[in-house]
């Protein structure tokens, strides 16, 4: 509540007559975006909460104990904060990427409204769903501001530009929106090669198989088409795919750079076990691997992600037409390297989209804007809120599965060199081969699907089972503690 109370403070004494209204108001628009950013944190994660717009003084014992206000009067107040913003903070554009303008709070007014918009349609136990399309043509509007501002567009320059925004030290500024932009000058560094490299600081992230399989072809048709595409090995099946995969995980002809050399870097089992193994927020260079030394600045907002906010609010509306297709996910997919069905929005249901993740979707063009934005925006912070608007907190129950083995006792080469990289096994081999990194699936926590081949699978033995009152977070004890009127959210009780 610190935070608040210092928004909140600054915005009732920002009243000095001698400084231009002009300007106090700015800053005024700068606090209660900040606000607002504070107050979706707290929807999302806690639901209704209580609404303060003032900082308490020590005798308003009465607000300072109340019960929580509703989701409604907390989305009011958030859009009302954001309208206020856009209309006084005068900036509409900052070369650096890491100042709030006005496009910036369009942008994040998209992303709030987007949530609560398809909250209220598919949450359908809140009995909300009255108010899903004023919210969703609102996310609708402020991502068309953006868009209509011209100030930004999709980085194609390079030969990776997907992978460049989250790689370089100065935010790419013709797509980047807003960033925690890292310093030299100012030693501010962040620890992302630390963990995404590390077997013991971070948490050893891996793509599951399901998703990857999400990856389209070049040709802009369903991996899960090809015949036999469930028996592929890793080296094949990234073949031919949208070009973000090369961009997103180790494969193919990808490096790193040991003491100034370029060394050949497939999956390494010592961190992934999945097989599929992160690079997009990780630099080449090894020496970055070891602490907290990333030069890479972090993206917080980008354009890609309001032209997916644009293009998911009007299919949701039934609104989204073939120029606006073009517009998002097609210019997305162009930038991918792919080159079918970009033109027009699709009209066939694709059966594994439906099948694995969204069965109660029945619209084609809504099925691909949620593929889409699970590919292009991956590892940005989404997915989850993404689960809870969409109510789909079951999919966290998918097994954790990776690459298809063929079978025991036969090193596989994972990039296609030439050279030998992983073997996998259930009886230790008397004799092993120099360079290839040995892996035991004879028990939990890692397996083979099929006993002696089949994908790998990770802690298959440990339970993951969704209740859907885990879509809210539980109200922490100790201000239940304090205050009682707060009440705990539904399911949490014990």
């Amino acid at each position: 509540m610190g935070d608040l109370r210092n928004v909140n403070y600054f915005i009732q004494n920002c009243n000095n007559p001698a400084v231009p209204a002009e300007i106090r108001n700015n800053y005024i628009g700068l606090a209660k975006f900040f606000r607002a950013y504070f107050y979706f944190d707290k929807l999302v994660r806690f639901g209704d909460v209580p609404w303060y717009n003032k900082p308490l003084d020590v005798g308003d014992t009465t607000l300072l104990y109340k019960g929580r206000d509703s989701r409604t009067v907390i989305m009011d107040s958030i859009i009302a904060d954001l309208d206020f913003a856009a209309s006084h903070i005068t900036d509409i554009s900052d070369a650096s990427r890491s100042q709030v303008t006005k496009t910036v709070v369009w942008g994040f007014k998209s992303r709030v409204c987007l949530f609560a918009g398809t909250f209220r349609k598919y949450q359908t136990t809140y009995k909300l769903g009255s108010s899903a399309d004023k919210y969703l043509k609102m996310a609708a509007g402020a991502a068309d501001s953006v868009i209509k501002s011209g100030i930004y567009s999709l980085n194609t320059a390079g030969d990776q530009p997907y992978r460049n925004l989250f790689i370089s030290e100065s935010p790419v500024s013709s797509e980047i929106m807003l960033a925690d932009v890292s310093s030299v000058s100012l030693a501010k560094y962040n620890d992302a090669n630390w963990y995404f490299t590390s077997a013991t600081y971070g948490s050893r992230f891996s793509f599951t198989r399901t998703f990857i399989n999400t990856y389209l072809m070049r040709d802009g048709k369903p991996f899960t088409d090809l015949p036999g595409h469930d028996t592929m090995v890793f080296a094949s099946e990234v073949k031919n795919r949208d070009l973000r995969l090369q961009q997103t995980i180790r494969m193919g002809d990808y490096q790193r750079i040991s003491g100034g050399n370029k060394v050949a870097a497939p999956p390494a089992f010592s961190y992934t076990y999945t097989g599929y193994m992160p690079i997009k927020w990780t630099l080449d260079d090894m020496y970055y691997d070891g602490g907290s030394l990333n030069t890479n600045s972090v993206t917080l907002m980008r354009y890609a992600e309001i032209l997916l906010n644009y293009a998911e609010a009007k299919a949701e509306l039934g609104t989204l037409t073939d120029q606006d297709w073009q517009l998002t996910v097609g210019a997305l997919r162009a930038r991918a390297g792919i080159t079918g069905g970009l033109d027009a929005k699709p009209t066939a249901i694709d059966a594994y989209m439906q099948k694995t993740y969204f069965p109660d979707v029945s619209d084609p063009a809504i099925l691909e804007i949620r593929r889409e934005r699970g590919i292009e925006l991956c590892l940005e912070g989404f997915r989850m809120d993404d689960l809870i608007r969409w109510k789909h907190g079951e999919l966290l129950e998918l097994p954790w599965n990776g690459f298809y083995v063929p079978a025991l006792n036969k090193p596989l080469d994972l990039n296609g060199d030439g050279v030998l990289d992983v073997s996998f096994y259930t009886t230790a081999p008397s004799s092993k081969l120099s360079g290839v990194t040995y892996i035991d699936v004879s028990k939990q926590p890692q397996t083979l699907s099929n006993g002696t081949k089949g994908e790998l699978h990770w802690l298959d033995n440990v339970p993951r089972v969704w209740h859907d009152y885990q879509y809210l977070y539980p109200i922490p004890y100790a201000d239940l503690q304090v205050n009682p009127d707060l009440k705990q959210n539904p399911g949490w009780e014990e």
